[in-house]
């Protein structure tokens, strides 16, 4: 199945999600082929809590099996296993240095695990990375762009680069600069670009395939509101238009706002992982979080940062 991405920066809009809602949208969806497009238009929160529902009786587009990387004694990811069903929204949380870029690049076919197995569809993606890739579009952590091409021709490489018709790819262009705000600076070389802007060039270059799976590493780092604001809006409508998303952040409110499932990673290994309201479990996903990698331990030290005195 091809995605389209949905790139208009217009809300998603309708009225607050329903049961009756949710159950039209599954009925579309049981309606569909199963090369169109599955549409889940319902908003705000409640649109990922209904989504989650929805996206579980979907195919399993990605899938990885006890995913392993090692250097040496260290182990950076320890058997991770998830299933990411079409038209879901997954965040990956944990504390720095848990392993979430790790496990992301061992998805979208950056690094080579260990041991384990990667599939998008029916693809391995460490046996035939060329067809793997034109499933994922993918956006790594501290991504080196090739800053010396101006916005547009940065845009036209990644496009023809994944196979895009050539006739497409300026149309295709231009509507994901207009989606995130960059039709002004298409001229300019990407070098001169803030690090705000250069993370949304690199995200558009990461859909102009229009990939089935996008796989963010930190997508909204160096981003300001407004624009996050229209990059959640983007990528909800790529997922309302039967596409998925697998993305790391460090902000637990975005990830508890904007996905419906959520997989905790500490130590390289997943410690929790299902429906956003199953593992958060009554609380925010922010204390659950505290409370499964123990982060709200005290700890004792720097009272000569307080303002204690050391003569005595």
């Amino acid at each position: 199945m091809s995605v389209e991405p949905s790139v208009d920066s217009s809300d998603v809009g309708g009225s607050q999600a329903t049961s009756p809602a949710a159950d039209q949208a599954a009925a579309e969806r049981a309606r569909a082929p199963r090369t169109g497009r599955i549409q889940v238009p319902v908003p705000s929160i409640v649109r990922a809590r209904e989504r989650g529902k929805i996206a579980a009786q979907n195919p399993v587009v990605l899938s990885t099996e006890v995913l392993t990387k090692t250097y040496g004694s260290l182990v950076a990811a320890n058997e991770v296993t998830m299933n990411v069903h079409a038209g879901s929204f997954t965040g990956v949380v944990g504390p720095n240095g848990a392993g979430k870029t790790t496990t992301l690049s061992m998805i979208s076919g950056l690094l080579r695990p260990t041991s384990g197995r990667v599939t998008v569809g029916s693809v391995d993606v460490w046996r035939d990375g060329p067809a793997a890739k034109r499933l994922i579009g993918t956006l790594p952590d501290r991504l080196r762009l090739f800053d010396r091409l101006t916005g547009a021709q940065l845009l036209y490489y990644s496009g023809v680069l994944h196979g895009v018709p050539e006739a497409s790819v300026a149309q295709r262009a231009g509507e994901l600069a207009a989606a995130f705000g960059l039709e002004s600076a298409l001229g300019r070389l990407v070098s001169d670009y803030s690090a705000g802007m250069q993370k949304k060039i690199a995200l558009a270059c990461s859909m102009i395939h229009a990939p089935e799976v996008l796989v963010l590493d930190e997508p909204f780092e160096a981003i300001d509101p407004v624009s996050a604001s229209n990059v959640t809006d983007i990528l909800e409508k790529y997922v309302a238009g039967g596409g998925s998303v697998v993305m790391s952040s460090h902000s637990l409110d975005l990830i508890q706002r904007v996905c419906d499932h959520v997989s905790i990673i500490v130590d390289g290994s997943i410690i929790a992982q299902g429906t956003v309201d199953d593992v958060r479990d009554g609380q925010s996903l922010e204390e659950r979080f505290v409370q499964l990698t123990g982060g709200g331990e005290t700890r004792k030290g720097l009272e000569w940062l307080h303002g204690s005195s050391d003569s005595e």
